[in-house]
């Protein structure tokens, strides 16, 4: 099968896996290329972006023809904000942990919110520091059990109200093992015009695999809640949907003609509501279910690059030419401060 840009899917693999067998993340590796493909992105026009830990290994098993750039630990999203700015031609796709992205790399992931830089935002979040040995991280759910046994005595950090919080406009949740609604959500997030950040929720069969802990495989099958059926029509294609059909399935049009199709199943919000948004995954959050889907979603604000008034032509293309400033330009700054 050929996509819109003439690849096969073959073509937006990477390297052989070096996780653990049966690792969630390598489920959001095959989803990742199954959503770029289907979307029809040129693996040359992504930035694929890391810090450090297990999740920030991933983006080696994608796109090897993508640009790609493997930060210090919880520096990942400074690092996107910079290329975003030096290059708005670019696809910016980060790849974090529930380590890289809550802890070390909190205040960067926060201020990268509020800026609204376009990217997809992708947390593979465990619960734990795989890398070393399975510790609890800030999503950690409070009580829940780590392998040795330990008890998790702290409250945990949660992701998707935090970016509502901080004014993120694509917020979502999914589970690693949820193949069709992830794909949905990661094409509608490529399409998206500002941040689009989904937690995936994406067990560590090594350390977090056991009975009592939250991130296990059983325990978020039996726990998962998905509050829509989502699915995704690419652009131009055919579909008999309205905008709410009798089965109750409404639609939202992306900004390239592509549409985001959304059946409610477990709680009626409205998802272009923040206080609606943070007020379901609190209730779920209270009756000890983990909620997936698409929390909130808000396509009117500002980028990044609008707000700072940038160029058409990407920074980091710019000629010596364009960049040195005139001596007549000169002169007249310099007068204004004699």
């Amino acid at each position: 099968m050929i996509n819109s840009v003439g690849l096969e899917l073959k073509d937006y693999a990477g390297s052989a896996s070096t996780l653990c067998t049966g690792c969630g993340h390598d489920s959001v590796t095959k989803n990742i290329m199954a959503a770029y493909f289907q979307s029809g992105v040129h693996p040359f026009q992504v930035a694929k972006l890391s810090g450090i830990g297990c999740s920030s290994k991933t983006p080696a098993y994608f796109m090897n023809q993508s640009h790609g750039f493997n930060s210090i630990h919880g520096r990942m999203a400074s690092v996107a904000t910079g290329a975003r700015v030096a290059n708005h031609n670019l696809e910016i796709l980060g790849i974090s942990g529930d380590g890289d992205t809550a802890s070390i790399g909190l205040g960067g992931f926060i201020h990268l919110l509020r800026r609204n830089v376009k990217m997809v935002y992708i947390i593979e979040n465990n619960g734990v520091y795989g890398l070393t040995k399975g510790q609890f991280s800030a999503t950690a759910d409070l009580e829940s059990v780590q392998k040795s046994g330990e008890v998790n005595p702290f409250q945990s950090v949660d992701l998707c109200s935090l970016a509502i919080e901080a004014g993120c406009g694509f917020v979502a949740r999914s589970f690693s093992g949820d193949n069709k609604q992830l794909i949905s959500l990661i094409d509608a997030a490529i399409r998206h015009p500002g941040t689009a950040l989904i937690d995936v929720i994406s067990p560590c069969i090594t350390y977090a695999n056991n009975d009592g802990s939250t991130r296990s495989y059983d325990y978020v099958k039996e726990h998962k809640v998905a509050l829509q059926e989502l699915g995704f029509i690419q652009p131009k294609a055919e579909t008999l949907l309205t905008e709410a059909d009798s089965d109750g399935v409404s639609r939202i049009e992306m900004a390239d003609g592509s549409y985001l199709t959304l059946k409610s199943l477990a709680a009626d919000h409205d998802i272009h509501d923040s206080a609606s948004a943070l007020k379901t995954m609190r209730e779920f959050r209270n009756s000890d279910s983990i909620v997936t889907g698409l929390f909130y979603l808000s396509k009117n604000l500002e980028t990044l690059e609008q707000k700072l008034n940038l160029c058409a032509e990407p920074l980091a293309q710019l000629k010596e030419k364009d960049l040195r400033l005139s001596a007549n330009f000169l002169d007249k700054t310099l007068d204004h401060f004699r």
